[in-house]
């Protein structure tokens, strides 16, 4: 079997390996648990313990292997560092989805230094896939090299998305938005995990991906999958403000440009305030 990383590539096997102890702690609990069995952060934002426990198992790995590294975690962990460098990590993504037993779910692992994602993972457990990426060293489902789709426009595009739920302001926007989109494209899907949407979008499954008000977790690794298989990520105004700004699309060049055409008729980045 391939190597699930690039040889040698200590970073993007560290993720793997952090990803798998969450994972086992998520296959442990998964259709244990439901909704009834889990907290509201805010509205529609939900965290069980299944989200707790694989976060830890993930924090104390890579605190372990990189104890000068930063930590950023969606369920808390806050780690200061003095290496310049942060893991970013959604122990779950998808936890409605877990929750309600839905079979689409994942774990992000991304890794920032310089103002850069240089290297990241996005594991489904369910269906035994990694997909890994390093900067400058490409992006990778099991072993095998990622690209994105030769799509060239929207017009016939198989598309993902995600709801703005946390974002209700923004809903009419929104729909104006996917009608637009949907008018053009072969088809759009909303299941339920940015990171594998991503993740998918690197791999040529999806032609591209949009969505608004999202976390740095939820974009970290899968956005550096989209640029090292060849796409294009930025806001929704074209610009670089993605990562704090949570509004993201990531496709093929030819794609990606005429999302962002279909965007501008109706919103621009700085009307989308957090």
């Amino acid at each position: 079997m391939r190597a699930l990383y690039a040889r040698g590539v200590q970073d993007v096997e560290a993720a793997v390996e952090a990803a798998k102890l969450g994972a086992e702690i998520l296959l442990k609990y998964w259709q244990r648990l439901g909704k009834d069995d889990a907290d509201i952060k805010a509205r529609n934002d939900w965290v069980s313990r299944a989200d707790r426990e694989s976060e830890t198992a993930i924090v104390s790995y890579l605190h372990r292997q990189f104890p000068r590294d930063a930590i950023l975690g969606e369920e808390g962990t806050g780690q200061a560092g003095t290496s310049g460098r942060t893991w970013i990590i959604d122990p779950l993504d998808g936890t409605s989805n877990y929750l309600q037993h839905f079979p689409v779910w994942s774990i992000s692992i991304g890794l920032r230094a310089d103002d850069q994602i240089i290297a990241g993972a996005v594991y489904e457990p369910l269906r035994e896939l990694f997909f890994t990426a390093e900067r400058g060293s490409g992006a990778f489902r099991n072993g095998a090299r990622m690209h994105v789709s030769n799509q060239q426009t929207v017009e016939g595009a198989f598309l993902a998305t995600g709801f703005p739920f946390r974002a209700q302001q923004y809903v009419t926007i929104y729909c104006d938005i996917f009608k637009d989109v949907i008018s053009r494209a072969k088809g759009v899907r909303r299941a339920g995990s940015a990171a594998l949407d991503l993740a998918y979008s690197a791999a040529g499954i999806f032609d591209g991906f949009f969505e608004l008000h999202l976390s740095r977790w939820d974009v970290a690794a899968g956005s550096l999958m989209i640029t090292e298989a060849g796409g294009v990520v930025t806001d929704f105004s074209g610009g670089d403000r993605w990562f704090e700004r949570g509004n993201i699309v990531g496709a093929p060049p030819a794609v990606h440009r005429e999302l962002i055409a279909l965007i501008e008729r109706h919103v621009t980045e700085e009307q989308l305030a957090r």
